[in-house]
């Protein structure tokens, strides 16, 4: 059984930062989906792939993964980088353009 280890990014549909504090595991899909032959919905025998568990550090996930004998993935988030500027610089006679 293996299973991912991120903190997930922010919803890029709004500017809030809401949900991105904790860390997640994921369980990964050991069996192909395949189609119901009744439905036609896309299914999958392994019920772990559906299972996401939050933490508060990521310190918490991989002991939790190391407990339970998970192979586990830590995923490392990318910080922003962020350009401070104030609204005066549109104007300034320095400006770069």
């Amino acid at each position: 059984m293996s299973a991912r280890i991120y903190r997930p990014a922010k919803n890029a549909m709004q500017s809030g930062r809401a949900n991105t504090r904790h860390w997640r595991l994921d369980f990964r899909a050991d069996a192909a989906r395949h189609a119901d032959p009744l439905m036609g919905w896309t299914s999958i025998a392994d019920t772990q792939s559906q299972v996401r568990l939050e933490f508060d550090t990521k310190e918490q996930a991989v002991e939790y993964a190391e407990k339970h004998g998970i192979d586990a993935r830590v995923h490392e988030p990318r910080e922003r980088k962020l350009k401070l500027r104030a609204y005066a610089d549109n104007f300034a006679y320095n400006r770069v353009i």
